[in-house]
This record gives C-alpha cells, sequence and structure tokens, in this order.
C-alpha cells in the first residue's frame, strides 16, 4: 500500500454543491481531517443555498459559493481559486466544471472518482467505489475519498456521529409569530411534508392526522416548507392556535434555528430530516425500500433518529421500481415513535 498524504499544515478544498441533505453527509469528512490533522485549512466550496448549513460546522475555516465563481470570467474564477493556495481538492459531488478549474488551477492534488469519465482528465487520483448499489451508508462512502490520506476502513455510523455532535446552529433572531409560538409550554413537534421531488413522499393527509392528535394532546406542531409547498398544502393544515404555518416565512438561518428549539420532526428522506437528526431532536424518517433511496443509505444521523419502512420486502420496490408504499405507513405509527 502507498504512503498516505499527509494533510498536515494543508488547505483542503472540498467540493460539494447539492442539497442540503448531502452537504450534511459529506460534513463527517470535514470532522476527521481537523481531528487528524489539526492545521489543515478546510475550505468548502458549495451551494450559495446550503451556506447557513455549512456555517454550523466549526471545522470549516471558509465558505466558498459555486454560483458566485460561476458568474466571473474564467480568468477571474482562476484567480480567485489560486489564490487559496490549495494543496488538495477532494469532489465529493462531481462537476465537470469544477474539475476542469481545479486542474487548470494546478492544485497538486486532485481527488475524484474513477466512475466519472473526465475525473480521467482532471483528477490525479481516482478511487474505484461505486455508490448506487453499496450496502453503506453514503456519509460512510464519502470517506472512499479520504482513503488516500490514512483512512484505511469506512468509519462505523456510530463514530461519525460522534463526529457531529460539534454541528451547532449559529445564533439567529426568529419572526415574532415563531417565538411567540416556540414560547408556548408543551412539546413542539415539525412536520415537514413535501421534498421537492429529492424523495418518495407520505401523504398530507397522513401528516394533518398526526398533526391533529398531537395537537389534541396540548402539543405545538409547525409545518415547514417552501411557499411553493405551503401554497400546495396549507389550506389542508388544522385551524388551531397552536398549529403554526411556517411554509415560505424562514430563511435557512432561521430554519435551523427552529428545528433547533424544537423536540421532534418527521419527515421523509430531505434535508430537514437530516439538519434534526445531527441537532439531536427526535427524529422520525419516513422511507422507501428501494435501493438507493432506502435508508440504509439516506437515514439521517443521529442518536434519536428512528425509521419507518411499510414493507421491507416490497416486491415492487426490490424490482427498483417506482412505488408509493410509503404511504401505507399509517399515522398511528408516526404517533408511536414520537410519543415513546
Amino acid at each position: 500500500m502507498s504512503k498516505s498524504i499527509d494533510l498536515t499544515d494543508k488547505t483542503v478544498l472540498i467540493s460539494r454543491t447539492d442539497s442540503i441533505g448531502d452537504v450534511v453527509l459529506t460534513l463527517p469528512m470535514c470532522a476527521w481531517i481537523k481531528e487528524n490533522f489539526p492545521t489543515s485549512r478546510i475550505v468548502f466550496l458549495g451551494n450559495i443555498y446550503t451556506a447557513p448549513v455549512l456555517a454550523c460546522m466549526p471545522q470549516i475555516d471558509e465558505i466558498i459559493a459555486w454560483s458566485d465563481l460561476e458568474k466571473m470570467p474564467t480568468a477571474n474564477r482562476i484567480e480567485r481559486i489560486r489564490a487559496l493556495k490549495a494543496d488538495v481538492c477532494i469532489h465529493v459531488f462531481p462537476n465537470r466544471d469544477i474539475a476542469s478549474l481545479m486542474r487548470k488551477v494546478k492544485i497538486p492534488v486532485r481527488v475524484g472518482t474513477s466512475h466519472r469519465s473526465f475525473h480521467l482528465l482532471t483528477c490525479n487520483i481516482r478511487p474505484n467505489f461505486t455508490r448506487k448499489n453499496s450496502p453503506y451508508h453514503e456519509s460512510q462512502l464519502n470517506f472512499e475519498l479520504l482513503k488516500p490520506f490514512g483512512v484505511e476502513s469506512l468509519p462505523e455510523l456510530s463514530t461519525i456521529q460522534v463526529w457531529m455532535e460539534s454541528f451547532q446552529p449559529k445564533s439567529t433572531v426568529l419572526p415574532d409569530f415563531l417565538t411567540q409560538a416556540l414560547a408556548v409550554p408543551g412539546p413542539k413537534v415539525i412536520l415537514h411534508p413535501k421534498s421537492q421531488g429529492s424523495a418518495v413522499e407520505w401523504s398530507i393527509d397522513n401528516y394533518v392526522a398526526v398533526a391533529e392528535d398531537l395537537l389534541q394532546r396540548g402539543h405545538t406542531v409547525l409545518f415547514t416548507g417552501t411557499e411553493k409547498e405551503g401554497a400546495a398544502i396549507r389550506s389542508t393544515f388544522p385551524q388551531h392556535p397552536q398549529c403554526i404555518d411556517t411554509t415560505g416565512k424562514l430563511t435557512l438561518e432561521e430554519l435551523i434555528a427552529c428545528i433547533a428549539a424544537c423536540d421532534a420532526l418527521v419527515a421523509c428522506s430531505t434535508g430537514p430530516l437530516h439538519l434534526a437528526g445531527v441537532l439531536g431532536l427526535r427524529t422520525v424518517g419516513l422511507f422507501s425500500p428501494r435501493k438507493p433511496i432506502h435508508p440504509g443509505r439516506w437515514k439521517a444521523l443521529g442518536k434519536d433518529v428512528h425509521i419507518l419502512v411499510y414493507d421491507q420486502k416490497c416486491t415492487t420496490c426490490a424490482k427498483g421500481k417506482p412505488c408509493h408504499c410509503i404511504t401505507q405507513i399509517e399515522p398511528q405509527a408516526v404517533l408511536n415513535e414520537l410519543l415513546m
């Protein structure tokens, strides 16, 4: 086995420009690097939308938004990255343009999976692994890209969860309506019904049934989501003083702070589920058993995460075909997890 690359005093650029959940599951890489190379410097190149998530991870020294770089002329873009004096670039989410840019900047060590043809020309270290049919969790699979730096085997999820205990929300002033809702005595439960198309979804009727039961018990229920999602579903929300519609009303910073101030969250496989998990809430995730979107690959990290699947042996899901068996999960099953 070749000698591992020492990251002591090195600047490491990690590139992942996709969505919230994907980014959360990449953050353990930052924790591992800092734990093993405390004097390293980590720069995270991400989507501008996910910057508030990255800001919660103290191991990250600098955040760069890819959308800002895209607006620059090529020469300025190269100059901006060159100014970082990066020694290593790790492409967690493959992007042809970003890979090409890092090659033009001549970052000495450029790591990307061998399963992207453009990495043949742009990366000089190409670990050979596949994600689609792997039995490992997404956060574990990311560590395949750290093997050149001393990772000998993929870490256990329990170890990864310990690393994520450093994830802490920034101090954020919340809107008055939300501050007032959170001040009401009793448990606070977030229901996040939609996923912007990233997952197979549970029906809004089921979420409403859960909400009505919780409200009768004296809980405060907060519905979260985008304005577009809210416009499609908010007419179904229970009319109750402790049922709070936050859809379209919160920035991501505010959403993170809101989640951190609550006791539990219910969602399918989407960003807020992952945020709730690492923030330590009782987190109930609703999943399809179909590969590669099954919970073994995408469940939230956290010590109080609970997963519901209607039928682990669903024959339609086993064939890899679209299936909505998730909708057969009963509201009572969710309530059982919330009220344990």
